[in-house]
C-alpha cells in the first residue's frame, strides 16, 4: 500500500512537471504561437472568402453568359458562339474572363468543336486538349476530335493514337464503335490492312448493335483480301 501510495506521488509530480514545462513554454513562444495561429485564421478566412466572394459569384455570372453561346452552339451560330454577340459572351471571352470556374472548361470543349466546324485545326487541338473532361461522352468525343483534326492536317499517326485512347475513354456502343471504325480506315491508309481487319473484329464482336457494325464484314472482307495481295 505504502509502496501504492509512493508511486501516486512520483506520477504526480511527473506530470506537475509536464503541465510547468508546458506552461513554461506557452509563455516564452506566445508570441510565435500567437502569429502561427493568426496565420493559420487568415488561410481559413481567406480560403471561404475566396471561395465565396470570388469564385461563386464568377461560376453565377459564367453560367449565365454560358448559356446564349451555347444556344449560339446548338443553331450552328459558329462565329456568334465563338465572339459573342455584343451583349452575351462567346466561348473565347467566357474562357477569358472566367479562366478558373467549370464553365470556362466546358466552354474549351464548345470552342474547339466551333474550330472543328470552322476547319480550324490548330485552334481545335489547342482548346480541345485544354479541355478537363466531365463526364465520359464528351470526353471521348473531345479525344476523336483531336484525332480528326489531326488526320485533316496529314498527322495519321497522331490521329490513330487519339482514336485509340478514344475508344478507351469510355467503352460504348456509340463512341467506341465510331473510333475504331476511324482507327482501322488510318491503319488502311497506313497499308497496314492486318491492324484494320483486327479493328474491324473488335467492332463486330464488342460492339455488334452500334451502327458501325452493319457493314462491318465488309470491311473485314475488303481488308483481308487487301492484306493477302501483300
Amino acid at each position: 500500500m505504502a509502496e501504492k501510495d509512493q508511486n501516486q506521488g512520483i506520477d504526480s509530480i511527473e506530470i506537475n512537471e509536464t503541465i510547468n514545462k508546458a506552461e513554461g513554454y506557452i509563455s516564452e513562444n506566445k508570441k510565435s504561437i500567437s502569429i502561427i495561429v493568426g496565420a493559420v485564421l487568415v488561410v481559413i478566412l481567406g480560403y471561404f472568402g475566396y471561395t465565396n466572394l470570388i469564385v461563386k459569384p464568377q461560376e453565377e455570372n459564367a453560367i449565365r453568359e454560358m448559356f446564349m453561346a451555347e444556344r449560339y452552339f446548338q443553331m450552328d451560330s459558329v462565329n456568334l458562339a465563338i465572339n459573342g454577340d455584343g451583349q452575351f459572351m462567346g466561348f473565347r471571352e467566357i474562357i477569358d474572363n472566367y479562366g478558373s470556374s467549370s464553365s470556362a472548361n466546358r466552354a474549351h470543349y464548345y470552342l474547339g468543336m466551333c474550330y472543328m466546324k470552322k476547319g480550324d485545326w490548330d485552334n481545335a487541338i489547342e482548346y480541345l486538349s485544354g479541355y478537363d473532361a466531365e463526364d465520359d461522352v464528351t470526353g471521348a468525343l473531345a479525344l476523336g476530335a483531336i484525332g480528326d483534326a489531326n488526320l485533316e492536317k496529314g498527322n495519321n499517326d497522331e490521329a490513330l493514337s487519339y482514336y485509340m485512347k478514344a475508344v478507351d475513354w469510355d467503352k460504348n456502343q456509340f463512341t467506341s464503335a465510331i473510333f475504331l471504325l476511324k482507327a482501322a480506315t488510318v491503319k488502311e491508309l497506313q497499308n497496314d490492312y492486318k491492324g484494320a481487319t483486327d479493328l474491324y473484329e473488335r467492332i463486330k464482336k464488342d460492339y455488334p448493335q452500334s451502327t458501325e457494325a452493319r457493314d462491318v464484314d465488309r470491311y473485314i472482307a475488303r481488308a483481308t483480301q487487301l492484306s493477302a495481295k501483300g
